[in-house]
């Protein structure tokens, strides 16, 4: 059986990372980072949320077809709507494929802290826009209020298990992710 195995967390907190790092591991895995697909919209830059609603159902799409060839996705992706995050589910089940949630989570500070420290070194050209994106709603008020969200859904869905994303440290984390994927 095929899994779309969504890592979802607060901004910054390495879901690209991990998913960069599960889907070099295991060949034939599908990385549907819809931030990198938002990029392939002409105007992203000037509209990141419209590109973004305007990329997720080729993204549905291209998980479908990839899972119901019976090949593994990963989704790094914060997800707080529940809307959303069943269209995901349903995405999955609609092709008899699995749906494996881990939650990325640390403390609010740190997250906070690590959402102001990523994209220093990298070249992900979306991290300046969601950085503006924050700041124009709320800077790290809006980030605390995502942690919040992320803690309320994480009580709400008994599927879902939180990884603690250790700071500094993804090879750690990634360790608590391949653990976690052989529990049931």
């Amino acid at each position: 059986m095929s899994r779309l195995l969504h890592l979802n967390g607060p901004p910054g907190i390495g879901k690209s990372t991990l998913a960069r790092r599960y889907a070099a591991e295991h060949p034939g895995v599908l990385n549907c980072d819809i931030d990198v697909l938002r990029t392939l919209i002409g105007g992203w830059e000037d509209d990141f949320v419209r590109a973004g609603a305007l990329i997720r159902p080729a993204a549905l799409a291209m998980i479908e077809a990839y899972l119901a060839h019976g090949s593994d996705v990963v989704l790094p992706q914060m997800l707080l709507d529940r809307d959303q995050l069943a269209r995901f589910q349903a995405a999955a089940a609609g092709v008899g494929a699995e749906y494996v949630e881990r939650v990325l989570m640390d403390s609010p500070a740190a997250a906070v802290a690590r959402f102001h420290r990523r994209g220093a070194d990298d070249e992900d050209p979306w991290h300046d826009t969601v950085r503006d994106i924050v700041a124009i709603n709320g800077g790290d008020a809006e980030l605390l209020r995502c942690h919040r969200a992320l803690e309320r859904l994480l009580a709400e869905r008994v599927d879902a298990v939180r990884i603690e994303s250790s700071d500094g440290d993804p090879s750690a984390t990634y360790a608590l992710l391949l653990e976690s994927l052989t529990q049931r």
